[in-house]
């Protein structure tokens, strides 16, 4: 149940009632209308919807806008609807006002659906994949990549939760010059620490992480210097052979550490392995929309489809561009597995990539302009005493995802990322991440839902059995902290859409602090263990109906909801 959609679409059908009413009563001229709108009022004290239908109507109608508000008005029925009121203000806005009993129910809906409450049903249901991270697996995850994994993850649990059919995915780029590069930097360092430093010249184009220095020495303890005997393809395959898997295995664990769980690990040897890239590119070529220069290299005429320059897709020696792979690859997502729409988390610096591969897709005739979505994330500053952080305390180098997860817990790390939106730059607070005050969001919402559990606690231990919601009466809660917590409650179901809807998984950050300050206004102004016992039983189920509303939002984003802090 999305109560603030329900209560919008009603307000829509009594005004497109009470304008047929009065155009029958020749109060109102018949004719061709707009549509009805109907919005939130910025200021409170207007009502809590707001339409500006009649002012909309006056040029239509030839008649003043209050005096159509009138004639609305004048023919409204409200006896079956969820609205107590209806007045009009200024030049003919028409304000309504929520019945009691709207509240009432909003507050069932959340025991009513319980884990589930604020899941809703997709107008036009996709069959979707977000994939992110997807970090080479040549050295350890960083913090562009933390940022994106959560990003990625929180986007595809609302997408979910908004009605969607959805797939998480992992790219491994496990082709191509990354890791003839990487098995070479391990060769190298193996050679040294077998060797000696001397034995042979690091080449500065090589990787030169600690990392790459840490799986070498793994080989010396596994084969001793076997491996010099090798020839070199066969010492290249070895090598190869057990640090890429090596490195795929922990960024699944660390990925797994960050409560990130993929349902698909898509390798990119695959691809080339199968002949899909060949294919593609054939694809491409039969369609006309390749063509070869002297050299020999096959380009894509990218111009053609509204990029500003072309592009290579296979250089003259025979092989094959990232940029080809990355086709065939989306070409899979979208022809061969059915996706009816894709979302990309990317970082900034990939943003040049963007138009060419959509224009690729449209190309083939996979419409990638309007199905292929990239989620452009800027880079994050990690901040420590006012300071940037840069490497690790550990190790002292550049801090990675593991340092971060060893520096502070998980769900900060998790809550932390996804509070900005992707698009905007941000500056992680690693002192206020485990601070644990009010000051810190994740704790201060974190508070509000073990506040509840502790009253629910109480209540029961005090002899007051906990009350069954679809029995309170809810009519008691006419309190204006209590309307107002309720309204926030009430709103879970709507944010979810919208952060599906804006792709922007930080609404639900921002949406739980407002839940958890509403809540924390209720405690503080409203007794709960009332003499009364309808106003006891009453505020005891706005009590479960809160905490089940928390513990939601957070398990979409991610985070435990402790019921003792």
């Amino acid at each position: 149940m999305n109560a603030y959609e329900s209560a919008r679409a009603e307000a829509r059908r009594v005004v497109e009632a009470a304008c047929r009413k009065a155009a029958e009563a020749g109060t109102l001229p018949a004719g061709d209308l707009p549509p009805v709108t109907v919005e939130t009022p910025k200021d409170a004290s207007n009502g809590d919807w707001a339409c500006t239908f009649a002012m909309q109507c006056a040029k239509p109608l030839h008649m003043a806008p209050r005096k159509i508000a009138e004639a609305i008005r004048d023919n409204l029925e409200l006896a079956d609807s969820c609205f107590e009121k209806v007045e009009i203000a200024g030049p003919g806005f028409l304000n309504f006002t929520l019945a009691q009993s709207w509240y009432g129910d909003a507050v069932r809906a959340v025991s009513e659906q319980g884990e589930d409450y604020g899941r809703t049903a997709a107008a036009r249901p996709e069959k979707v994949m977000v994939e992110f991270v997807s970090a080479n697996p040549t050295g350890p995850m960083h913090m562009g990549n933390a940022r994106g994994g959560v990003l990625g993850d929180c986007l595809a649990e609302v997408l979910d939760w908004a009605g969607n059919d959805v797939t998480r995915e992992f790219y491994i780029n496990d082709a191509g010059n990354q890791v003839d590069k990487f098995a070479h930097s391990v060769e190298g360092r193996y050679i040294q620490e077998v060797r000696g430093e001397d034995a042979v010249a690091f080449d500065p184009s090589w990787y030169q992480g600690d990392d790459i220095k840490a799986l070498a020495h793994d080989l010396v303890e596994k084969y001793g210097d076997s491996l010099l005997d090798k020839s070199p393809e066969e010492r290249f395959q070895i090598i190869e052979g057990y640090g890429l898997p090596t490195n795929i295995a922990r960024m699944e664990r660390d990925l797994k550490r960050y409560k990130i769980d993929y349902d698909v690990w898509f390798r990119e040897s695959e691809l080339h392995g199968s002949g899909y890239v060949k294919e593609t590119i054939d694809l491409l070529t039969e369609k006309g929309a390749t063509y070869r220069t002297e050299d020999g290299a096959l380009w894509l005429r990218s111009t053609d489809f509204g990029c500003d320059k072309d592009d290579v897709l296979c250089r003259a020696n025979g092989f094959y561009t990232y940029f080809a792979a990355d086709i065939a690859y989306h070409r899979n997502k979208f022809e061969k597995r059915g996706f009816d729409r894709v979302i990309n988390i990317w970082g900034a610096d990939h943003h040049g990539h963007v138009k060419r591969l959509q224009c690729a897709l449209d190309a083939i005739g996979l419409d990638g302009s309007n199905r292929l979505e990239i989620v452009l994330m800027q880079l994050v500053r990690m901040m420590q005493g006012g300071e940037v952080v840069r490497m690790s305390k550990r190790t002292g180098k550049s801090l990675t995802l593991t340092d971060l997860l060893d520096e502070i817990p998980v769900d900060a790390a998790r809550f932390f990322f996804n509070s900005r939106a992707a698009e905007t730059q941000m500056e992680f607070d690693l002192d206020l991440a485990v601070r644990q005050d009010s000051d810190n969001p994740l704790y201060y919402v974190q508070y509000a839902h073990a506040r509840i559990c502790s009253v629910l606690k109480n209540a029961a231990e005090s002899g007051f059995a906990l009350p069954d919601p679809q029995a309170a009466d809810l009519s008691v809660l006419t309190g204006a902290d209590e309307r107002a917590l309720i309204k926030v409650i009430a709103l879970l179901p709507e944010e979810i859409a919208q952060a599906a809807a804006a792709r922007d998984p930080s609404r639900l950050n921002k949406y739980a602090v407002s839940l958890a300050q509403q809540f924390h206004h209720f405690y503080n102004a409203c007794r709960i263990k009332d003499d009364d016992k309808r106003v006891r039983d009453a505020r005891l189920t706005l009590c479960m109906a809160a905490r089940q509303t928390i513990k939601n939002v957070l398990q979409i984003i991610g985070v435990e909801a402790p019921e003792t802090m």
